[in-house]
């Protein structure tokens, strides 16, 4: 999400931010009791392997992967320490839970791009599709006009907002949105150059024109535009006209990889010329939208994101320098407070990240 001194990314979770740099990832939560405990290891991403999926377009759908697939975990991690401790039998001893293994998260990721598509693609093209057979109208009933991309894509954008603001009413997910503001105001105060401590952050906006919710609206856009231009070209499919849909909703699917690519492209724009009015504008919704994915976190949560933040830097810093800590492992890391966390990080790589 970030193009600073170094690309920095995260993700909210259960009462813990996770956060990504090049080639570290560190999830940090706060257990019941008041402990932090983080995981963190060496990041190794799919474009290490096949270097060809780093071109433009093309990379922006292995970010999308890598996103959700690191999202799973992290959100199986949180689940987990968030509880730990809660309503538990003390004659029963506490079981170390078991990580989720590769097949699971696939799986997990294929429901969650199950749901995803059925409630923001399927949902809304039937929507346009029934409208214009009750309606009469021709252009709408055809599924594939402009008429029908745009208003598809307005029922998609009302489709999406209403989701998110139906589940911010939720008290868990309440709380999820003040960590993600967490993780923005963090990321802003690394981006600025300034030391990594609560009081620095808590200064800057939950807003960041780099956010996973902006992307999601920048995709909307990109569909209606990549939609008018293909759909035109495709023949009927089925005499049926259901049917003719349902064959049309399942096209989106394979083209959502470009659409995904296309947005990618158009938000690393924003981070290379934040200040162009053009990419302003195409940003400035997103922003809005993320009224309703951000809270004010409070000094605690802030620490959390600071501590995810300082922890996938020190990796990087560590790299660089040819230190050993390079090559420590994921096992969990439990600290008893914020302070003690600072007091273990006495002997930083960088002063800037690492102050106290």
């Amino acid at each position: 999400m970030a193009e600073g001194p170094m690309s920095v990314g995260g993700q909210a979770i259960l009462e813990g931010v996770m956060m990504r740099s090049p080639h570290s990832l560190a999830v940090a939560v706060r257990r019941p009791n008041g402990e932090i405990v983080v995981r963190e290891d060496r990041w190794v991403s799919i474009w290490e392997r096949a270097r060809f999926l780093r071109k433009p377009f093309l990379r922006g759908a292995v970010v999308l992967f890598e996103s959700l697939h690191n999202g799973v975990k992290a959100l199986t991690f949180s689940a987990e320490e968030a509880t730990k401790g809660l309503e538990q039998d003390p004659s029963k001893p506490e079981e170390a839970a078991k990580p989720l293994s590769d097949l699971a998260i696939f799986g997990t990721i294929l429901v969650s791009i199950a749901f995803g598509f059925a409630l923001f693609a399927a949902l809304p093209h039937f929507i346009t599709w029934l409208a214009g057979t009750l309606l009469g109208s021709a252009s709408l009933a055809s599924g594939k006009d402009l008429s029908f991309q745009i208003v598809d894509g307005v029922i998609k954008i009302g489709v999406l907002v209403g989701y998110l603001a139906l589940i911010s009413r939720m008290p868990d997910i309440q709380r999820v949105f003040q960590y993600h503001g967490a993780e923005h105001k963090s990321i802003y105060c690394y981006e600025d150059g300034k030391p990594l401590t609560v009081a620095n952050a808590k200064v800057y906006t939950t807003l960041h024109p780099r956010c996973g919710t902006s992307f999601l609206l920048i995709t909307v856009v990109v569909s209606i535009l990549l939609f008018s231009v293909v759909f035109p070209l495709l023949p009927t499919i089925s005499s049926v006209k259901w049917l003719n849909q349902l064959a049309y909703v399942f096209i989106k699917l394979p083209l959502m990889f470009p659409v995904a690519g296309i947005a990618y492209e158009m938000t690393r724009l924003s981070a290379r010329y934040p200040s162009n009015p053009i990419v302003r504008a195409f940003t400035w919704p997103g922003l809005q939208l993320q009224h309703i994915t951000t809270r004010e976190p409070d000094d605690s949560q802030l620490e959390i994101a600071l501590v995810a933040l300082q922890m996938t830097l020190r990796r990087e810093y560590a790299l660089q320098a040819g230190s050993a800590l390079a090559a420590a492992g994921d096992e969990p890391v439990v600290f008893p407070s914020y302070p003690e966390f600072l007091a273990a990080m006495q002997a930083p790589i960088n002063p800037v990240v690492l102050a106290a």
